[in-house]
């Protein structure tokens, strides 16, 4: 059996929590994550703004999905280091939701639903393929400086 030291071990850990941290005090970090928000919210939100909160299955699933969008992005400000691959999560709800009208079982693809779920979840998996990259950018950037130190 073998085991893993823990990550606050990791010799390098005050300069990846420093990066981390660059990272997310960037003003375009800042503003997908706000733009995530919102999203988020105004999915859960949708099927009342919207009108299609009689198709009970779609609301639900929408409630669900844009809290759960919420809570995958809103973590990214305090918790970027833990919370960083959480973003492809948010582009699999995004993909859901652009789908969703479609999948679920009923008829739940009437004019209103398809286009509120496929813009929103354009803009949900957008915003979730944008801070996967950040995040990306910010492994790169260490693997870079790791080959330097060699």
């Amino acid at each position: 059996m073998t085991t893993h030291p823990s990550i606050e071990h990791h010799p390098d850990l005050a300069e990846m929590r420093t990066r981390f941290e660059r990272v997310t005090s960037t003003p375009a970090a800042q503003t997908v994550e706000a733009l995530a928000l919102i999203t988020g919210l105004y999915l859960a939100a949708s099927p009342w703004i919207a009108g299609f909160s009689t198709l009970t299955p779609l609301a639900i699933n929408n409630l669900i999905a844009g809290l759960a969008f919420c809570l995958c992005m809103g973590g990214f400000g305090s918790a970027y280091e833990r919370t960083h691959a959480m973003a492809w999560t948010a582009v699999a709800l995004g993909a859901w939701t652009i789908v969703a009208p479609w999948v679920i079982a009923g008829e739940m693809d009437t004019t209103r639903t398809v286009v509120s779920n496929v813009i929103t979840g354009i803009v949900a998996l957008c915003l979730g393929l944008a801070m996967a990259a950040m995040a990306g950018r910010n492994r790169d950037s260490r693997a870079r400086g790791r080959e330097s130190r060699v």
